[in-house]
């Protein structure tokens, strides 16, 4: 009964506004995200700003990524080099660390084919990790 009182046209328009009501709740918190991460506003202007989405929140989206959209595509491109260069760091980290251990398995495959003596892989094992 219920499908003859709403037209496919009425659940079309329905969905369009409520996928643009969630795709404006997620600029919003974007541009919240980016005003607190934002390095170049001061506190007062940090405030001014919240004060304007919060009082006229479609105007305020719309003026803040008008003015600000493009530092907003720099904040986060500075951001996403930053993690980039921090995973880099990690990884270079975890492989010279990983290195250690390839010496005393190769140390360890010496001592157990007889090349080195058991006092040898002691002093050789000190000496990787120490």
């Amino acid at each position: 009964m219920l499908a003859y009182d709403y037209p496919v046209l009425g659940v079309f328009w329905s969905m369009l506004v409520f996928f643009l009501w969630i795709m404006w709740f997620f600029l919003l918190f974007r541009i919240i995200g980016d005003l607190f991460r934002s390095d170049d506003l001061s506190g007062w202007g940090k405030a001014g700003w919240m004060i304007f989405l919060l009082v006229v929140p479609f105007l305020g989206v719309l003026v803040y990524v008008i003015a600000r959209g493009d530092t907003m595509g720099k904040h986060e491109l500075a951001r996403a080099q930053a993690q980039s260069q921090a995973f880099q760091s990690y990884v270079q980290e975890a492989a010279s660390s990983g290195g250690a251990a390839d010496q005393l398995t190769k140390l360890a495959d010496l001592r157990d084919r007889g090349v080195i003596t058991d006092a040898e892989f002691d002093q050789q094992k000190a000496k990787v990790l120490g």
